[in-house]
């Protein structure tokens, strides 16, 4: 497993990320409750057998369940060896509205603690905002309280989770933060438009989504009239398989890792068949400049249609 720089942090980071929210809560498609899910015993296996495998990146966050719970078990006597990142509480209440300032303050620091509590360690190598709109992004005690929480070195580094390539930008210009997680695939690839600014600014950049949530996979078959084109579609990519050499997961993740500008892409993993092949696909051998060109030009031709939150509102996913 390959290493890669994140931004300018001085963090190396492996390929692959595991993500960690399938393992704490019940998440994806055909995951509807805990009987779907690993027991500890087995997620705290998963996760040891991804750092062998030489995955030394692990995503969660305070809203995935048991995930922290499970990864301070299985690494509470490898903290060195592994880079761990997690997200802070989201911050705007039920009506969607933010806290005064000192409130802010003290509900992003309590859910760093809590954090910290759950994982085993006295400090996180990354802590991120939680779905970070460009309000929250504008919100000056925002960013000054996760400085703050850099300078005391109760984290290495800070960085958003983003959807929008304004929410992006907004992130890479404010000169805040040292990395961005945001989604990007062979579907929806309107983020790459800022890689090249973010690796100007030191940012680091993080994938996720990069298998729209099982679509980009065999799940993404026979699916509801209201997807039809978007099945369709995602049979186009067969043309860069090497006539079956490697699946459509792989490509998915072989083609967010032929950008230099990409420190790691996300994979949600629950079964050690799913971390199989991951590390198979991250692999080394990526896209060349033609078929990341092809790859580009088959991108979904309304790529704000691909919106999974809205998606499984409406019960496409399910």
């Amino acid at each position: 497993m390959n290493k890669r720089p994140l931004g300018n942090t001085g963090i190396e980071v492996s390929e692959i990320a595991f993500g960690a929210v399938e393992i704490g809560m019940p998440y994806g498609l055909g995951v509807n409750s805990a009987k779907d899910m690993l027991n500890e015993r087995e997620a705290i296996k998963l996760l040891n057998d991804a750092l062998d495998r030489g995955i030394n990146f692990f995503d969660t966050a305070r809203m995935y369940g048991n995930s922290e719970t499970l990864i301070g078990k299985a690494f509470v006597s490898k903290r060195d060896q592994v880079v761990l990142a997690s997200k802070c509480r989201h911050l705007r209440d039920e009506q969607g509205n933010l806290p005064e300032p000192k409130q802010i303050k003290d509900k992003i620091l309590a859910s760093l603690e809590e954090s910290l509590a759950c994982l085993r360690t006295d400090y996180l190598d990354i802590y991120m905002l939680h779905q970070a709109d460009i309000e929250i992004l504008r919100h000056e005690e925002i960013g000054q309280t996760f400085l703050e929480l850099k300078a005391k070195g109760m984290v290495k580094a800070i960085g958003v989770s983003t959807y929008s390539v304004e929410e992006t930008a907004t992130a890479i210009d404010s000169g805040v933060w040292d990395l961005i997680q945001l989604p990007f695939n062979l579907m929806d690839q309107r983020q790459a438009d800022l890689f090249v600014q973010a690796k100007e600014n030191g940012v680091g950049i993080i994938i996720r989504s990069v298998l729209l949530k099982g679509l980009l996979s065999d799940r993404g078959r026979d699916l509801p009239a209201p997807l039809a084109a978007v099945e369709a579609h995602i049979k186009k990519y067969g043309l860069l398989t090497n006539a079956g050499e490697f699946d459509l997961p792989a490509l998915a993740i072989k083609f967010a890792l032929s950008f230099p500008e990409v420190s790691a892409v996300l994979v949600g993993i629950d079964k050690g068949a799913y971390l199989d092949h991951a590390v198979k696909a991250a692999n080394g051998h990526y896209l060349n400049k033609d078929e990341r060109q092809l790859a580009r030009r088959l991108a979904y031709p309304q790529p704000e249609f691909i919106n999974l939150p809205h998606w499984d509102k409406m019960g496409w996913l399910t």
